[in-house]
């Protein structure tokens, strides 16, 4: 009969059986270390010291190259920062050696024009307006730089043969001045355009060869007043016009003065005048003349026209439509003195924007 100790005893070592048998096993499979697959072995101190030197060596060449490197970086930067610094002065004093022309000679012209009272100025334009007072008339001059060609344009209603006066087109395109431009013929109670007229770069109503003393003139596209007779439509589409109107006749070419036909001598001898023209280096001149009335006996002739045009150093000059059309607006005021006492409604305008 197994008693409770015996009992209990068993329980232990079916207990204790697997790691009796676990220690047995490690007493009699113990491995044999060996000390040098774990220890590195130790390298001769002559060894370590001639690597160490090696290193050192290799560290200051490295060091001295890096401070020759960044003092050749240093160098670079000082000579680029020199050399661009020299470029752009260079660049600054050829700008203001190559504008000495341009603005001696914009000197010389407007020193004879006197001191403008009103003056518009944007990167797309410069507009400065004068008094004309040589004693037999009175009127206007404006002069114009155009920085930007499409700073002008013509205003020409979309309905061909209606009409409306110099400030409605302003203000309807958003314009800071504008001028009366082309003659015009009624017909049937509407307006239309005098003879050959263009439009972006279109012709309107086609081409009409120049005849008696009509003229063509407008702008091209690289800003540039073009005008004169053409006889032929070729002629004029190889100054590239982008609009244009006609009238008679042309007062100034090459600097010189044209002949005046007899007819336009008389007809009438003075009156309200508008004249467009431009000076060599392409900036433009606008007259306008005051005048009571369009019965000859007020406002200028055109030979007093031409000779004012002379003295300015105006280059080509084109007598625009003149009497009641004399037009001229800036900064939303009717600057001259309309001898309709009103503005007259016509075709065609030449109008600036800022």
């Amino acid at each position: 009969m197994i008693t409770p100790v015996k009992q209990v005893n068993r329980v232990f070592m079916l207990a204790l059986a697997p790691f009796i048998g676990l220690i047995i096993c490690l007493l009699l499979f113990r491995p044999e270390l060996e000390v040098g697959s774990i220890m590195p072995t130790s390298l001769p101190e002559d060894q370590v010291t001639s690597q160490t030197q090696t290193i050192s060596k290799e560290l200051a060449g490295a060091k001295e190259a890096a401070v020759q490197t960044s003092s050749s970086i240093k160098r670079t930067t000082l000579l680029y920062n020199k050399t661009t610094s020299t470029m752009s002065t260079i660049v600054q004093k050829a700008k203001v050696q190559a504008a000495r022309p341009e603005t001696i000679y914009n000197k010389r012209i407007t020193s004879k024009l006197g001191v403008p009272f009103d003056r518009v100025d944007s990167d797309r334009i410069t507009i400065e307006l004068y008094r004309v007072n040589p004693g037999s008339y009175k009127g206007y001059a404006m002069k114009i730089k155009l920085k930007d060609h499409n700073a002008m344009k013509m205003a020409l209603n979309s309905e061909l043969g209606r009409s409306e006066t110099t400030m409605q087109a302003v203000k309807r395109s958003g314009a800071i001045a504008g001028i009366n431009a082309g003659g015009f013929a009624d017909s049937g109670g509407k307006r239309y355009p005098l003879s050959t007229t263009v439009m972006d770069g279109k012709y309107i109503n086609g081409f009409q060869a120049s005849f008696k003393d009509l003229f063509f003139v407008g702008l091209n596209d690289d800003g540039k007043l073009v005008g004169g007779k053409f006889f032929d439509k070729s002629s004029l589409d190889r100054l590239h016009p982008q609009f244009g109107a006609t009238f008679v006749p042309i007062l100034m070419k090459n600097g010189q003065k044209t002949i005046i036909p007899d007819k336009w001598k008389v007809s009438p001898k003075r009156a309200p005048r508008t004249v467009i023209g431009n000076y060599k280096d392409d900036q433009l001149l606008i007259m306008v003349v005051d005048g009571y009335n369009e019965s000859g006996s007020s406002g200028a002739t055109l030979e007093e026209m031409q000779g004012r045009l002379l003295k300015l150093g105006v280059v080509d000059a084109y007598n625009l439509d003149g009497g009641g059309s004399s037009s001229l607006i800036l900064n939303n005021r009717v600057i001259n003195n309309p001898s309709d006492g009103n503005l007259r409604p016509v075709p065609t305008h030449f109008l600036f924007y800022k």
